[in-house]
């Protein structure tokens, strides 16, 4: 039975490590001693993991190193002990084949170094897109008293005098160099003016979408989501987070007293005010699945129809996170949200949603709209149904063509990202305005991993002439700072046989978002023949941690976690080594 704190408060599972009196107590207080730790410190007092995804490898988080010493500083002022530890950093702009592939991995290394250790709580660090997640899924498997610090977006960069947003302003441009109108030289001279600070992206895209997806949460302190990385608020942020974990232990606040079902609800009305990443469809149906809520691919559809888009931000506007954090930030859109909200949910500052709320207030209406007056009217990620995608598909019509969002078109295949590559740009295959570009093999088993090549580069020649955007489907993902009329998520996906396998050149598809429909315009006995034809893809991983992943990994419509981590484990720690 764990001891309880000094104060009395709540039990303190380190004391089954650091309070005994014999062999057990003697080796764990010696060696931790050996960091100059005095005796005092194990005096019972609450000891805070810093779970840290600092990594040279990973842009987003390499000020995280500052960051930790801050949050170590509050956890000292509340009388805790803080101990850092490390876990594996997903960099989404170095990692190949893609960061997503190894999601799950970073989260059973979080849920096994918490379970393992003399950990109490713990303040978890996360920027970059994956790290947010997998760090959220791993906790929540251990279901232990923790808070987030995310790193915070980068300073707005600027390219002769206009804003540069992360990734999409280099994915406009980028076409824009296939087209001929700007040139390589041109092209590589933004380099330096997009990422002129420490931080993550500043658009919306998914770095931004998990820290606000947090904070709606009730995982973060107000400011999580939107003070730059390299204001000094910050700092201050992660020293009052520190601080807070303290508290939680001692008020035994477990992350399943604060995500709750409204709390989810809440994260999917906020995402699509936000103009949010379809990747938070993916990652909060995996955690939810790991602590235990139930949620579905439908919900983020139903629950936050009625939600207008009130942030004019890139990738479905025109401003970034230094000018979202000056208009106000997402504790404004949450008082603009009001009784959309369920404002009686609770957060790890003790208050309710609606109670943090309550003093904020929006600075620039250009930035942040109101209910009456918003940017869009139904901002709701579309969950698309029909013959194509019985398990469902996501589009984000926020960031789609309008004229596009009701479409009938001739497919135009490709399977697999290198034959995609090869071949987009063979006038041979006459694509145009109409076409449909579909691409198979991209899902989370047949990749694997699932990647961001959804928003599939359209032909050289249709840019060319003026032509930006095409309907695209895929069962992969897309960038939360990417653009388009891109369906995605098709799940099942084609390499587990699901219908986008089936589809061939010339198939007419129907995409009509606001029946929510996607359909493959074939008569089913074809299909059927199609079906009894098609083979499971070559080329899998027979090994190692790839093998792991195709062998257990769920499709994306139920958030494509591993099938043996769904649930909560707790904290118990089986077969302990217990010396007397």
């Amino acid at each position: 039975m764990s001891a309880r704190s000094a104060d009395g408060a709540a039990p303190l599972r380190s004391r089954d490590w650091f309070a005994g009196a014999g062999v057990q107590g003697f080796l764990h207080r010696s060696w931790m001693k050996n960091q100059g730790l005095p005796d005092r410190v194990f005096d019972g007092r609450p000891v805070i993991g810093i779970c840290n995804t600092y990594s040279e490898l990973t842009p987003c988080n390499g000020h995280f190193r500052d960051l930790a010493e801050h949050v170590r500083r509050g956890v000292l002022e509340a009388g805790g002990l803080p101990l850092e530890f490390p876990v594996m950093s997903l960099g989404e702009s170095l990692m190949r084949p893609t960061s997503m592939l190894f999601r799950n991995l970073a989260s059973m290394d979080v849920e096994e170094t918490i379970r393992a250790n003399p950990l109490d709580g713990v303040v978890l660090l996360c920027g970059c897109d994956k790290t947010t997640p997998a760090l959220l899924m791993g906790a929540a498997s251990c279901d232990i008293p923790a808070i987030v610090v995310s790193g915070g977006p980068m300073l707005t960069g600027r390219y002769q005098g206009r804003p540069v947003g992360s990734g999409t302003t280099v994915f406009a441009m980028s076409a824009e160099v296939r087209a001929g109108r700007m040139t390589e030289a041109e092209f590589r001279s933004v380099e330096a003016c997009m990422s002129r600070s420490p931080g993550h992206c500043n658009t919306m895209g998914t770095a931004s979408t998990m820290a606000s997806v947090v904070e709606a949460l009730g995982l973060g302190l107000p400011g999580n989501a939107d003070i730059p990385a390299v204001d000094s608020r910050r700092r201050v942020l992660a020293r009052d987070a520190g601080a807070r974990a303290v508290e939680l232990v001692r008020d035994n606040v477990t992350l399943s007293a604060v995500l709750s079902r409204s709390a989810f609800d809440n994260a999917i009305r906020v995402n699509a005010a936000i103009g949010g990443s379809t990747n938070a469809v993916i990652h909060l149906l995996a955690l939810a699945g790991r602590i235990g809520v139930e949620l579905t691919l439908d919900d983020f559809d139903t629950v936050a129809r009625d939600v207008p888009l009130l942030v004019d931000l890139m990738p479905s506007g025109r401003f970034l996170m230094e000018d979202f954090f000056a208009a106000g930030g997402l504790q404004a859109v949450i008082r603009e949200l009001g009784d959309l909200l369920a404002t009686d949910a609770m957060t790890v500052s003790g208050r309710t949603i609606g109670e943090v709320a309550a003093l904020a207030e929006v600075w620039d209406r250009e930035v942040i709209r109101t209910r009456q007056d918003p940017v869009a009217r139904n901002a709701s990620i579309a969950v698309l149904r029909g013959n194509l995608a019985p398990d469902g598909a996501v589009i984000k019509p926020s960031a789609a063509s309008p004229q596009l969002l009701r479409h009938r078109g001739r497919a135009v295949t490709f399977n697999g990202a290198d034959d995609l590559r090869a071949r987009i740009d063979d006038p041979a295959l006459g694509i145009d305005e109409d076409t449909v570009i579909v691409l198979a093999g991209a899902g989370p088993r047949g990749y694997p991993g699932m990647p961001e090549i959804g928003n599939l580069p359209l032909p050289r020649e249709l840019l060319r002439r003026g032509v930006r955007d095409l309907v695209r489907i895929s069962d992969a993902r897309m960038s939360g700072t990417a653009y388009g009329t891109v369906v995605l998520h098709v799940a099942p996906e084609a390499a587990v046989g699901g219908p986008l396998a089936l589809v061939r050149d010339g198939d007419m598809i129907e995409l009509d978002v606001e029946r929510r429909l996607l359909h493959l315009d074939v008569p089913e006995e074809e299909l059927r023949a199609r079906a009894q034809r098609w083979r499971p893809p070559r080329g899998l991983p027979e090994s190692g941690y790839g093998r792991l992943y195709v062998d257990h990994v769920r499709q994306a419509d139920t958030g494509a976690d591993f099938d043996f981590l769904v649930g909560r484990r707790g904290l118990t720690v089986r077969g302990d080594n217990h010396w007397e």
